[in-house]
């Protein structure tokens, strides 16, 4: 099934990690009620023109989408044109083959429409879930990726490793119908992560949730330098930035603040590192920081400029935040997809 060029057009998706939405009077749904709701927004984003819808792999009681390809299905099933896939799937604490399972089924439930973006977990819940140790992190994640690497060739794998049993000229299936599964890898701040992405001729996802998007830019011209070094063919780069968009700047802000200072404050306290404040979070809204909070044109301008300074093609805004109402995350896929994206890619002309 045609899709967009990840290679050639300026992309814009929308991504969300699940997390829990309230009702008027600020109760939590429960979570059977917001896994329902979150395939009413993939529906709505392929509606509204979005380019690619993901969901991210977390395993908490806030944020209980453990099992994204399983929704991910329920959406393809409804839909026609959006691409679907992981943002991200924690590839640590999971088997390679069995993701490439999972996303080679998606990709033919939605007729060629699946990606993935493998990530090393920057939430560790599932490592102990399911039995993998944390000392293992870098070995788990350079391991499993080199396994993936080769599942996405689709021929008969030979392998061996510490992280799993080996295999030897094992046939893995299904197949997909075009022979190639779109994969990312999610990167948040290593030289190291970058190299690897290239060396194994996958897309760069540059995951940026503070500070200023130009920090990143070494790591866009690494990429471009490393694929030329490896002889490699040009891949993608595209950005991953949290958000949310109303009808005014005053309008995102109020809704969105409240819950992104009590969710990153309990994060803070949980990890150790300092909470935001009302000031940091205005900064981050600014036209520097990696809060994409505002009316469609801000939100627009601002991620124009993001995707010219880290020379990527893609953008995708991770909305949604606990305690939001389902009722303004629908407001905000809309607007993303009517207002923001047509703006973005008139900007980029």
């Amino acid at each position: 099934m045609a899709g967009y060029d990840e290679k050639a057009r300026i992309t814009l998706g929308l991504d969300t990690f699940g997390d829990l939405t309230a009702d008027a009077r600020g109760n939590y749904l429960t979570q059977a009620r917001n896994i329902r709701n979150i395939v009413e927004e993939g529906v709505l984003a392929d509606k509204v023109g979005v380019d690619f819808f993901g969901i991210g792999e977390h395993h908490t009681d806030v944020i209980p989408l453990s099992a994204p390809d399983v929704v991910l299905a329920a959406i393809a099933a409804r839909t026609s044109r959006i691409h679907v896939g992981s943002a991200v799937t924690v590839l640590s604490s999971d088997d390679p083959v069995r993701v490439f399972q999972r996303y080679a089924t998606l990709d033919a439930i939605s007729g060629g429409r699946a990606e993935v973006i493998l990530g090393r977990g920057s939430s560790t819940e599932s490592f102990p879930l399911f039995g993998f140790d944390l000392t293992d992190y870098e070995e788990l994640f350079e391991e499993k990726v080199a396994l993936f690497a080769e599942l996405l060739k689709e021929k008969p794998v030979t392998w061996s490793g510490n992280t799993r049993p080996a295999l030897a000229n094992q046939e893995v299936y299904p197949r997909t119908e075009s022979g190639a599964l779109p994969t990312w890898i999610g990167v948040g701040g290593s030289p190291e992560s970058v190299i690897r992405t290239a060396r194994h001729g996958m897309s760069l996802m540059l995951a940026i949730i503070g500070g200023p998007a130009s920090r990143f830019a070494p790591f866009s011209k690494l990429f471009r330098e490393a694929l030329r070094e490896l002889d490699m063919p040009s891949r993608p780069i595209g950005v991953h930035s949290p958000g949310h968009v109303a009808e005014t700047d005053e309008e995102a802000r109020e809704q969105f603040r409240p819950h992104y200072l009590e969710m990153f404050g309990r994060v803070a306290r949980e990890r150790g590192f300092r909470p935001p404040s009302r000031e940091s979070f205005e900064l981050e809204v600014g036209d520097h920081g990696s809060l994409y909070v505002g009316s469609p044109e801000t939100v627009a301008r601002k991620i124009a400029a993001t995707l010219k300074v880290l020379d990527a093609t893609r953008f995708d805004l991770k909305y949604g935040m606990g305690g939001l109402s389902h009722e303004s995350i629908m407001t905000n896929i809309e607007l993303y997809g009517t207002r923001v994206a047509p703006m973005v890619r008139e900007l980029l002309k």
